[in-house]
């Protein structure tokens, strides 16, 4: 179902795409947006459990894509780093194709919102917390399961 990496002397493990995913601050989220159009976002999120996790508000145009259409893709990069004696980057990028879950449970939503808070504020419970309850009310988790994973290495020079 999903393509083979063409450039597959780049692919990186399943590992490797796993550190990066543990490392990098932030993706870019595309969903099938109104119109035909793609929809791709930056956004936070937490991979946890082998999945990604990430939130919005109840509404908006990510959610309604979302809801009617769950297929996504999601990407990462590393900070990547310099090869002794090169120019350019050498980074680590990581696609995934995957489908959404609203997780409607309160309890599980507000937990795996606290992981993602703490991820950007480690140590800062009681800030998280205060920022949870403040906008709990207006605040849809979301999990991504993670359906096809590719990872390659590119030398930017």
């Amino acid at each position: 179902m999903f393509r083979k990496m063409r450039r597959f002397k780049q692919q990186i493990s399943d590992e490797a795409c796993e550190k990066v995913l543990l490392s990098a601050p932030r993706g870019v989220l595309a969903v099938h947006g109104e119109d035909g159009y793609p929809y791709a976002l930056p956004i936070n999120f937490l991979y946890e459990d082998g999945k990604i996790y990430f939130h919005g508000a109840v509404t908006g145009h990510k959610i309604d894509a979302m809801k009617k259409d769950p297929r996504v893709s999601f990407c990462v990069m590393d900070e990547g780093y310099l090869k002794e004696g090169k120019r350019g980057l050498n980074i680590n990028s990581v696609i995934i194709f995957g489908t959404v879950r609203f997780i409607d449970d309160h309890e599980e939503a507000l937990d795996r919102c606290r992981h993602l808070g703490l991820k950007y504020f480690p140590g800062e419970t009681d800030y998280v917390d205060d920022d949870i309850r403040r906008n709990e009310n207006h605040l849809q988790m979301i999990e991504l399961t993670i359906d096809h994973m590719t990872g390659k290495l590119v030398n930017e020079s």
